[in-house]
């Protein structure tokens, strides 16, 4: 017996044009070519960057997510597709389309109106691609916000993708931070050395003095320290992956006698009377509100005479900002960013006297293009290694990451503060050294 396929049903006279309500909606007008899987279309024609939306279940996600949310589900799920950009860097799409991942707020007879014209099918949210995390009314699961419990969650899911693709988009250096360029044709690795040579030489590291790392990540400042330094160094971390990788990078190099790294939360260390410590990416995780607690401990580890060099991600103004849907759903989990100022006063409130604070926003900007085109060299081997929406959610945060800080949305800063002792002595030269 044969059976005759059914044939799609005729769209009604009444149904809207998938590209002519985005077009219309979207603030500022369509800055790139936008085709759907209905036919229709909208922006210009011969604009270098298209967009296809090539299924009902990407409409979906963009009705019921409208904003970079639905973008981003349906860009990871394959269901919206960016031409003219590779998918490991497509940063020329993100800069055109940054500015308008929002729709405008329609009227209520004009909303009622585009859902009844796109279909009411549309407005049940299909499952998230797999790579989403919890939103945050959740997470209540996992503990309350930058518990230990969800802090180890969150670093969980942003940090043990894979070691072996991080090597694939960081490079030998492994460091998952801001370079330093000091020159403007230095390499990503050479640019990184010089980060970490910087953070050594702004804590006047010298051999044998103790340094603290906390938030060690794979290990790079506390394997400088002790090989650049002969510092004793302790790194501590939240991921098992890090530490994994940390420790055998240490013993493949002959430094175990001077560095150690722990899979361990910071509030955990027990050893103080350090000479330094360093916080290299670490902030931005542990939430404004435990800024007080956070520094109060840094202090509380040094003794007289120490120094600490904090080094974050900020914003360019000192109200606390909650990360976007995407980059909170897909990439950092319970992050939040505030200005340098607002470091620098719980800083100085739990007793560090500030010495320096220098701004490297534009560095951080050169480094996200260097891992794009690192995830760009190597995005077959990345794709078998953690998937294909795995390897786009990388691409799509790291040159969105690098539009904003070419545009000043967020800065990347080191503080530097002393503990000065009971007779004001802080250790310092009169001049800078570094």
């Amino acid at each position: 017996m044969t059976t005759t396929p059914t044939r799609p049903a005729a769209p009604s006279r009444n149904r809207l044009k998938i590209g002519d309500v985005v077009g219309d909606l979207m603030r500022g007008g369509m800055p790139v070519h936008f085709t759907a899987y209905d036919g229709s279309s909208a922006g210009p024609e011969d604009a270098e960057i298209g967009l296809e939306l090539i299924n009902q279940r990407g409409l979906q996600y963009l009705v019921t997510a409208p904003g970079d949310l639905g973008l981003a589900r349906a860009y990871v799920a394959g269901d919206l597709v960016v031409h003219g950009a590779h998918p490991g860097n497509p940063y020329e799409a993100m800069q055109k389309i940054k500015d308008h991942t929002k729709f405008r707020a329609p009227s209520a007879p004009e909303l009622v109106a585009i859902l009844r014209g796109l279909g009411l099918s549309n407005l049940k949210p299909p499952p998230p691609p797999p790579q989403e995390h919890l939103p945050r009314w959740r997470r209540v699961m996992e503990g309350l916000r930058h518990s230990m419990i969800r802090d180890a969650e969150a670093i969980h899911h942003h940090y043990d993708v894979s070691n072996a693709f991080y090597e694939m988009v960081l490079g030998p250096s492994m460091a998952y931070t801001c370079a330093v360029y000091p020159s403007e044709t230095a390499t990503l690795e050479e640019a990184q050395f010089e980060k970490f040579d910087l953070v050594a030489r702004k804590l006047d590291l010298k051999p044998g003095m103790r340094l603290l790392d906390v938030g060690c990540g794979w290990g790079g400042m506390v394997r400088h320290a002790a090989k650049e330094y002969g510092v004793q160094a302790l790194g501590v971390t939240l991921s098992q992956e890090q530490a994994s990788y940390a420790k055998a990078m240490l013993d493949r190099e002959g430094l175990g006698d001077l560095a150690e790294v722990r899979h361990l939360d910071y509030r955990d260390v027990l050893e103080s009377d350090f000479d330094a410590v360093s916080s290299i990416g670490l902030t931005e995780h542990i939430g404004i509100k435990n800024y007080p607690a956070y520094f109060d401990f840094l202090h509380g580890k040094l003794k007289p005479g120490g120094r600490l060099l904090n080094h974050s991600i900020t914003r360019h103004h000192n109200r606390p900002t909650p990360a976007g849907a995407f980059i909170d759903r897909y990439v950092f989990p319970d992050g939040e960013l505030t200005g340098s100022g607002t470091i620098v006063t719980a800083a100085e409130n739990s007793g560090f006297e500030i010495m320096h604070s220098e701004n490297l926003r534009v560095h951080y900007a050169r480094t996200l293009a260097h891992w794009n085109d690192n995830l760009v060299a190597n995005w077959d081997a990345a794709v078998e290694e953690v998937g294909i929406g795995t390897a786009r959610v990388w691409g799509l945060y790291m040159a969105a990451c690098r539009v904003g800080f070419e545009r000043n949305e967020v800065q990347l800063v080191q503080v530097l503060g002393g503990k000065v002792d009971a007779d004001g002595n802080d250790g310092f030269p009169l001049r800078p050294t570094w």
